[in-house]
C-alpha cells in the first residue's frame, strides 16, 4: 500500500468525463478532499457524445440532480429505445428497447413463452410485449410508475458539461484554466506529482483522473500503460459529426441506420438534432464520408462537420499508480448502444466506492482494473453481435460475418442458437431483454427454446400474451406525444443553447 493519504485530487481534462468526476467527488465528499480540475478551451474536444442508457437516471438521483432542472439546462430529450435500421439487411428495423419484456419466472426467461407460442401458430413479435418498443413505434412517451417507464436521455454534450461545472464548483471544485505543459513524477515511486501548466503554476495532487481523452497525457503518454486494440473486432475507426436544424419533433429514440461501410446515428435534442456517419476508413474515405453524411442528414447543418478518428480499444490499466483513467482516456468503444458516458460514470461510482483515502492499496487497484476490463469486454461483445450478425452484401459487412469472434462472445452465441439461452452478469450492463431483442433484431433465430414454456395450455399461453397486450395497450393510450410531454414538463428556454460553450466529450 502506498502511504501517502489522499487528500488533493486533481482532474486533468474536462469535457463530460471531466465534470462528471468532479461533480460526482464534490458532492459526495465535500469537505473531505480538495478537488482541483485542469483544463483547457483552447484544447478541442471530440463532442459526440449525445445519447445515454438508463442507468443515468439512478446517477442523477445520487447526486440529487433535479430531473427537469437537468433536462432543461440541456435542452434535452427522452430516449426509450434504439431503432436499429438496415443492420440486418436493407430495409429492414427493429428496436431495441430499455424496458422489461413479458413475464418471466425465476428459471425462464418470457422469450422462451414467446418462442413456444410462435411454435404453436401464433403469429406477434416480442417487441408488442414491451412497453417502450410499442411507445417507441408512435413516438410517445410519458413518465409512468405503474407500469413503470424504463428510459434514458439525449443531451447537449456541451450544455451537460456547462450543467455539471456549475454544480461542482458550488459544491467546492476550484477550476484552473490551463494547458498542461508537463506532467512531474516522484522520482522513486514514480507516481505523479503535479501538473506543470504553460503559465508556470504548479498543480500538485495525491491522486490524478487522467480525463484528457484520446491522448491519455497522464495514463499514457507518462506511465505507458499500454493499449489494447479491438480493431479486428470493430471495422470503424473514423466519425464524421454535424449539428443540423430540428425539422420535427423529437422521437424517443436514438436511430442507428447502417450503411455499406458503417452506420449513422441521428439524436433529437430540443433545439437541434446530433447526426453523424461511423465508418471503416478501408472502405470509405473521409470525403466520400463528409459528402454522405450531409446528404443522409435530411436538415440544413448549424455547423460544419468535423472529423473524429478514434481506436476502439481499452487501456491495459485505467488505474495505474496514483492515476486513474475515465472517459476515453481510459479507452472507447465505438458510439453503437451509446456506452461512452455510462461507462464513464460507471468507473467514477466505482472510485468513490473504493477512494483510497489512507493510501493506495494495490488489492483495490487490481479489482477495480479487472472490473473495468470485464465491464468493457462485456459492452464489446455486445456491440459486436450488430456487426457480425448480418446478411448484407458489400465487403466491410460479409468481413465482419466471417471474422473470428472472441470467445467469450461465441459461447453466448452458441448458447442462444442452440437453446435460446441469454444471461447478465452482475457487473455487466446489458439485460437478458437487450440480448434477446438484438440477437432476434438480427436474424439470430434459436433452434429450441426451454422446455419449461411447453408446460403451459394453449388457453393459459394465450390469457397471459393477451394480457400482457392489453396492459400495454391501455398504458400507451395514456402516453402523449414526446413533444407534448417536453412542452409541459421540461421545455428550454432558447437562451439556453444560444450562449452555449464549446463542444464536450
Amino acid at each position: 500500500m502506498s502511504e501517502q493519504r489522499i487528500r488533493k485530487v486533481v482532474i486533468a481534462g474536462g469535457g463530460t468525463a471531466g465534470w462528471i468526476a468532479g461533480c460526482a467527488l464534490s458532492h459526495q465528499f465535500r469537505d473531505l478532499l480538495d478537488i482541483t480540475l485542469v483544463e483547457s478551451e483552447q484544447i478541442g474536444t471530440v463532442g459526440v457524445g449525445e445519447s445515454t442508457v438508463p442507468p443515468m437516471v439512478a446517477f442523477h438521483r445520487l447526486l440529487q440532480i433535479d430531473e427537469q432542472e437537468f433536462l432543461r439546462a440541456v435542452a434535452g430529450t427522452f430516449k426509450l429505445s434504439i431503432s436499429f435500421e438496415n443492420w440486418r439487411r436493407h430495409g429492414e428495423r427493429y428496436i431495441h428497447p430499455f424496458g422489461i419484456t413479458g413475464t418471466s419466472t425465476l428459471v425462464c426467461a418470457f422469450h422462451h413463452f414467446w418462442l413456444e407460442s410462435l411454435r404453436r401458430g401464433t403469429h406477434s413479435e416480442l417487441g408488442d410485449y414491451c412497453l417502450e418498443t410499442v411507445a417507441s413505434r408512435d413516438d410517445l412517451f410519458a413518465k409512468l410508475d405503474k407500469p413503470r417507464v424504463n428510459y434514458a436521455y439525449h443531451l447537449d454534450a456541451a450544455l451537460y458539461a456547462r450543467f455539471l461545472r456549475r454544480r461542482a464548483e458550488t459544491q467546492g471544485l476550484k477550476r484552473i484554466e490551463g494547458k498542461i505543459r508537463e506532467v512531474r513524477r516522484h522520482p522513486e515511486s514514480g507516481h505523479v506529482q503535479a501538473l506543470a501548466l504553460e503559465g508556470g503554476q504548479v498543480v500538485e495532487g495525491d491522486l490524478f483522473i487522467d480525463c484528457t481523452g484520446f491522448r491519455g497525457l497522464l495514463i499514457e503518454q507518462t506511465l505507458g500503460t499500454g493499449y489494447e486494440d479491438w480493431h479486428q473486432w470493430l471495422p470503424c475507426d473514423r466519425a464524421v459529426a454535424v449539428q443540423t436544424e430540428a425539422v420535427g419533433p423529437p422521437v424517443p429514440y436514438t436511430r442507428a441506420i447502417a450503411h455499406q461501410a458503417g452506420w449513422r446515428w441521428h439524436i433529437p435534442l430540443q433545439h437541434r438534432v446530433g447526426c453523424g456517419l461511423v465508418f471503416s476508413s478501408r472502405h470509405m474515405s473521409d470525403d466520400e464520408a463528409r459528402a454522405k453524411l450531409l446528404d443522409d442528414a435530411g436538415a440544413p447543418p448549424v455547423r460544419d462537420p468535423w472529423l473524429v478518428p478514434f481506436r476502439s480499444g481499452r487501456r491495459l490499466k485505467t488505474w495505474n499508480g496514483n492515476v486513474v483513467a475515465l472517459g476515453l482516456a481510459s479507452g472507447f468503444i465505438e458510439p453503437l448502444e451509446s456506452t461512452s458516458i455510462h461507462l464513464a460514470i460507471s468507473a467514477v461510482v466505482r472510485l468513490i466506492e473504493q477512494f483510497p483515502f489512507d493510501g493506495i492499496p494495490q488489492s483495490l487497484v487490481e479489482i477495480h482494473n479487472d472490473t473495468s476490463r470485464r465491464e468493457m469486454e462485456h459492452v464489446r461483445d455486445f456491440i459486436i453481435l450488430h456487426y457480425h450478425a448480418n446478411q448484407r452484401d458489400e465487403p466491410m459487412w460479409k468481413a465482419c460475418r466471417e471474422m473470428e469472434l472472441p470467445e467469450s462472445l461465441a459461447i453466448r452465441l452458441g448458447a442462444w442458437r442452440e437453446r435460446a439461452h441469454a444471461w447478465q452478469g452482475g457487473d455487466e450492463l446489458f439485460r437478458v431483454d437487450s440480448w434477446t431483442h438484438v440477437m432476434l433484431g438480427q436474424g439470430l433465430v434459436p433452434g429450441q427454446h426451454h422446455p419449461l414454456a411447453r408446460a403451459l395450455s394453449n388457453a393459459d399461453l394465450r390469457r397471459l400474451l393477451d394480457t400482457l397486450r392489453g396492459q400495454i395497450g391501455e398504458a400507451v393510450a395514456r402516453m402523449p406525444a414526446q413533444q407534448g410531454f417536453i412542452d409541459r414538463y421540461c421545455k428550454a428556454d432558447p437562451a439556453t443553447w444560444l450562449n452555449r460553450g464549446p463542444a464536450s466529450t
